[in-house]
């Protein structure tokens, strides 16, 4: 389930393809994909979401598409996951349907518009600083306790976790926790398995 554990946020690594990282870090045991990507065109985009789609189907994992609900769709992820300035999730679930919706949130009032409008889980940070994405000032791991207590649907913190700070952020209340370049940096199927066995240990 994306909301419990470990969920890798497709990133570049050390120059490595794509799909090399993410057999990696299924290999390893991580069971959902994030497929962020910013800069390539669209039609490559759903080419990529078309091949994770199979990787992910072989190993039983979940994919969730950043921005695109469209292409999320069409590849038959498991949901789309939005930013504060993508598609509003009214009409992300015209598109979506039962698929799963997630919404990155910065703070408690954007948490709490999530949750009333029928995100199904929220992405919540940064939690520490972070180089992987610019997303304001860090939050802090007493503020997702403060979103646990506000909202109803699962918290997935995001930004800077480390396997050094993975456990304030479970202890704090995190259903899950999304990583990128702690997982990256170094033996990625070292690192993968790492949050893993900790994660599946801790929650």
């Amino acid at each position: 389930m994306y909301f419990r554990g470990v969920c890798f946020i497709s990133t570049e690594c050390s120059g490595l393809p794509l799909f090399d990282i993410i057999s990696t870090v299924l290999r390893s045991g991580v069971t959902c994909i994030q497929y962020r990507e910013k800069i390539l065109p669209r039609r490559e985009i759903y080419r990529n979401a078309v091949t994770l789609r199979e990787l992910t189907l072989t190993f039983d994992a979940t994919l969730i598409i950043n921005d695109h609900a469209d292409i999320a769709l069409a590849v038959d992820a498991d949901g789309v996951h939005l930013g504060q300035d993508d598609l509003p999730l009214k009409e992300a679930r015209k598109i979506m349907g039962k698929k799963i919706i997630g919404i990155s949130t910065h703070d408690l009032v954007q948490a709490r518009e999530a949750d009333r409008r029928g995100a199904d889980y929220i992405g919540f940070g940064p939690i520490f600083p972070t180089i992987t994405k610019e997303a304001g000032a860090p939050k802090g791991v007493d503020n997702i306790r403060v979103i646990k207590e506000n909202v109803s649907i699962p918290v997935v913190a995001i930004g800077g976790i480390t396997l050094d700070t993975l456990a304030s952020v479970i202890d704090a209340g995190a259903d899950a926790v999304a990583v990128a370049s702690a997982i990256c940096n170094g033996d990625i199927a070292v690192n993968a398995e790492q949050f893993v066995r900790f994660c599946t240990k801790n929650y």
